[in-house]
């Protein structure tokens, strides 16, 4: 039996070697580019990829591929009504970054209200030097607690973020971005409630047809001037123009995003061309990868195939 893993530098180097005990062929490639894929997967029976998509046409290419078995929570780069309609097996992975991706929306938030993108950069420019003082107030702080935090989508995540975020002392509030309300310790509200009470907004719902571009320039301009918004979940939820005209136009506070409508994010993205690019935190969708989450996505990798091999 083999197995390829087609873009082993999402995992940043872990140890694999429990997925390759499972197999009698084990390839790794670093980085595979769509061209590359059917020669690289030609006789193999189990896939493992991150995010190199699997169309129809590609399956149809593969006789010997029995399971695709996705390095992600997100499903979308596999066409799953062709692969079912092949009999090919897809398995994700679920859960291992939930504290991952929770402990980085708090840290955002608090490096947003304490500025801490800005005085850092103060301190580097050599404008606290210049300014002879001990102390600078350019830019007023602010503490977590006693905040309205306000979370779109309380899956796994946002409900780990709803328990860090109590614990610093926030009051918390959620909206259901399907619409399905559910009882929860936590009261529920409408969008546009959400964003008029909170003083921090984290996103934490999937990318689709209801979410697209769910926080546009309207929803931006409800929330408070003070706030802060924060996307750890899939770009394309937040309106990255309007976000970059609402940071620029101080229409809120700031803004943290770990993830963007194109990754790599163009060059050309207003949100590279920021008039004050201190009032954004960014990072390249890395929000999720502690090696400790990177570790359990590998054991839930060893287990969708244990499964598989035991059918």
């Amino acid at each position: 039996m083999k197995a390829v893993f087609l873009d082993h530098y999402s995992i940043c180097g872990r140890d694999t070697s429990a997925i390759a005990a499972l197999c009698d062929r084990y390839t790794e490639y670093e980085f595979t580019t769509p061209p590359e894929v059917v020669e690289r997967c030609h006789d193999a029976e189990i896939v493992i990829t991150n995010k190199v998509r699997f169309t129809a046409e590609i399956m149809d290419a593969l006789p010997a591929l029995k399971l695709i078995c996705i390095a992600a929570t997100g499903m979308n780069n596999v066409d799953l009504d062709a692969a079912a309609e092949r009999g090919i097996e897809v398995r994700n992975a679920v859960g291992y970054s939930t504290y991952s991706v929770a402990e980085t929306t708090i840290c955002s938030a608090l490096a947003l209200l304490r500025e801490v993108v800005y005085y850092d950069g103060l301190f580097k420019s050599g404008e606290w030097y210049a300014s002879g003082r001990m102390f600078n107030f350019d830019r007023p702080t602010a503490q977590i607690r006693g905040k309205n935090w306000g979370i779109i989508g309380l899956g796994n995540i946002g409900r780990e973020v709803a328990r860090l975020a109590t614990a610093f002392g926030c009051s918390v509030r959620y909206c259901s971005s399907s619409g399905v309300t559910r009882p929860e310790e936590y009261p529920a509200a409408t969008l546009d409630e959400l964003l008029e009470w909170a003083d921090v907004v984290s996103v934490h719902c999937p990318l689709n047809d209801k979410t697209r571009n769910l926080i546009d320039a309207g929803r931006l301009r409800k929330m408070k001037p003070t706030a802060v918004i924060i996307n750890v979940a899939r770009g394309g939820i937040v309106d990255e123009t309007a976000l970059a005209e609402a940071l620029d136009n101080g229409t809120i506070r700031g803004a943290a995003l770990d993830v963007f409508t194109s990754e790599p994010l163009d060059p050309s993205s207003p949100l590279m061309h920021l008039k004050e690019h201190r009032r954004l935190l960014a990072s390249p969708h890395n929000a999720w990868s502690t090696v400790e989450a990177i570790d359990r996505l590998i054991a839930c990798i060893a287990e969708n195939i244990k499964e598989y091999l035991r059918r």
